[in-house]
């Protein structure tokens, strides 16, 4: 009989082999397009020529947090809680980011195969994503690790499971504005499966290099070069490999280079009043050096007497503006939970993205023309399975399928290192 698992209403089917869930932060799917047609993804293309090649449609808000989150629980934000990397607490009434595991209203996949005797191993390479993901884990050689690539040199076996990591990965610890920040996950990711082989993984990456790169450039080209090598070293050790994205990844500048951005919380001062109305900025994290906290999606709070018909009317002339929505409507969409939402969802075009005051945001560290996400534009990502798997085309895939499809859906298992 089938050992099944069931969490947040889903069930999955026990792993024959190791699966390992690969979020590849920012990746729009014609980066492995073009890389494969450029011939620097060999593996890849064998891979998706004899296993599956899906596309799937992601979280909106197109950001870190929610997206991972959504996967690691095979369910949307309503369910989950998790609706944006940076939300306006209502409790405190204060900016924060959303990275406490106190925010999660819904147990992870991996909790729920631990329960069962599975061995899980969890790679980020940021640390914002660490406590969420490896939330109420037991830690230890018997139970789960769970560790970054940012602070890998301060694992230790009470918070991760583990020591030694940078030794183990035989890397230094990368700085966190670097392709090297997703390799050491990677790098990690094979020395976990020779010495332990999880039952589940999952490794999550850095959008550095797609905030830089466009698709097909030699540093785009470069990067999914070295994923490449890695999966196919996974692949070799037997593992189903599920790949996805967060979200994708557009240009977001004028023919000039310049950013494009509507800056929202300066209109709203004008139109209503200096702060009166208060926008929120969920792609907003520490890491705003690539991005400088400009994304395609945004909230807004209204006091009571203001008019958000009127404003939902004048928010949507302006040019650059795809979608703008009372808060129950757009919750109802993009499945979010209503009480982590403002009064109003505010969503740009693809090349445009939103701000809020000009004077809030610190462009100068910008190296390249911006390069963002956050919007329906970047719902599009890739969902790649190195197995056949039934046929899907009956349903909307979305990427927490990921899990669904590695564990439910493969029509024939055999290990490729056979």
């Amino acid at each position: 009989m089938n050992r099944k698992v069931t969490v947040n209403d889903r069930s999955y089917d026990w792993p024959a082999q190791p699966v390992v869930v690969v979020c590849i932060d920012g990746s729009e799917p014609a980066y492995i397009e073009a890389a494969i047609a450029d011939g620097v993804m060999p593996f890849t293309a064998t891979m998706l020529a004899q296993g599956a090649d899906l596309r799937a449609k992601c979280v909106v808000p197109s950001f870190t947090n929610p997206n991972n989150l959504s996967i690691v629980t095979g369910q949307p934000p309503a369910v989950h809680g998790i609706s944006g990397n940076y939300f306006l607490d209502p409790d405190s009434g204060k900016e924060v980011m959303m990275n406490d595991p106190k925010f999660l209203r819904a147990p992870t996949i991996f909790k729920a195969f631990q329960e069962q005797g599975a061995k899980i191993a969890i790679v980020t390479a940021k640390d914002k994503l660490r406590r969420l993901l490896g939330h109420d884990l037991t830690l230890g050689a018997e139970g789960a690790t769970c560790f970054s690539s940012e602070k890998s040199d301060q694992a230790n076996l009470a918070e991760n499971g583990i020591s030694d990591v940078v030794e183990m990965v035989g890397m230094p610890v990368p700085d966190v504005y670097s392709a090297a920040l997703s390799e050491f996950v990677f790098a990690a990711g094979v020395k976990l499966m020779e010495r332990d082989r999880p039952d589940l993984m999952y490794l999550s990456t850095t959008d550095y290099v797609q905030h830089k790169h466009a698709p097909g450039t030699p540093g785009a080209n470069a990067f999914y070069a070295m994923m490449d090598g890695y999966w196919a070293q996974l692949d070799a050790m037997g593992c189903i490999l599920s790949l996805t994205a967060d979200h994708g990844m557009n240009a977001k500048h004028d023919s000039d280079g310049a950013p494009s951005v509507i800056y929202l919380q300066d209109l709203l001062d004008g139109w209503l009043g200096a702060a009166v109305a208060r926008v929120i900025l969920p792609i907003t994290d520490p890491y705003v050096v690539h991005h400088g906290a400009l994304g395609s999606f945004a909230t807004v709070y209204l006091p009571g007497s203001a008019d958000a018909g009127a404003l939902i009317d004048r928010l949507s002339a302006l040019d650059g503006i795809e979608y703008v929505s009372r808060n129950a409507e757009a919750c109802v969409r993009f499945e979010l939970p209503r009480d982590r939402v403002g009064d109003l969802v505010v969503v740009s075009k693809r090349h445009v993205v939103l701000g809020t005051s000009q004077s809030g945001h610190d462009l100068s560290n910008l190296e390249v023309p911006l390069r963002s996400h956050g919007g329906i534009s970047e719902q599009t990502v890739p969902l790649m399975v190195n197995r056949p798997v039934r046929d899907l085309t009956n349903r909307v895939l979305r990427n927490f399928d990921a899990f669904d499809v590695a564990l439910n859906h493969i029509v024939e298992v055999q290990s490729a290192a056979q």
